[in-house]
């Protein structure tokens, strides 16, 4: 039997009222506090505090604060990735960053997903669809890249795009919904 938190992370439907749902929503909500409140960018606790909160984050990679997520356990980070201050990403399901991807202010990477019917959105149950961007990627400042997306290597995200769907390797989208620019 799955527990809740393994079934998020399937994308399975999960009761996000699990104790252990919480206790892993709080220990997460105490580093950032501490991440947002007490550090900055190069300040001496950073990089202690950050792998705490998102262990997968690579040496090379940096994240600045003030930043927000769920769990953080959730977010990959890859090689000489930059994100950029105030920055939300929900990781239910996994968020995966390839190399040397840089992610402008403001964005919003999303992962869960809330039913469609109100009677269900009623309960404490959610799924999450995995987010994946890939290698060498500028996603603009202020742009939301909804649950299930891929965006492929080298790609541009206008700033202030909203992504629904997936973007191929070498393209540029933009707007809202973001299309195909170049």
């Amino acid at each position: 039997m799955l527990t809740e938190f393994q079934k998020m992370r399937s994308g399975l439907l999960a009761d996000t009222s699990d104790m252990d749902l919480r206790a892993r929503l709080d220990r997460a909500k105490q580093l950032i506090n501490q991440l947002n409140s007490q550090t900055y960018l190069h300040s001496t606790d950073y990089r202690n505090i950050i792998k705490q909160l998102v262990p997968h984050l690579s040496d090379s990679s940096s994240i600045t604060p003030p930043f927000y997520c769920d769990y953080g356990d959730g977010i990959i980070v890859g090689e000489h990735c930059f994100i950029n201050f105030n920055c939300t990403f929900l990781d239910g399901a996994f968020i995966t960053i390839g190399s040397h991807t840089l992610i402008g202010p403001n964005v919003q990477i999303y992962s869960p997903h809330h039913p469609m019917n109100y009677l269900e959105r009623r309960q404490t149950k959610e799924t999450a669809s995995p987010v994946t961007i890939g290698d060498d990627c500028w996603i603009g400042g202020g742009s939301i890249i909804l649950p299930g997306v891929t965006i492929g290597d080298r790609c541009i995200i206008g700033a202030g795009s909203v992504v629904t769907k997936d973007v191929p390797s070498d393209t540029t989208v933009a707007g809202n919904p973001a299309k195909v620019i170049k």
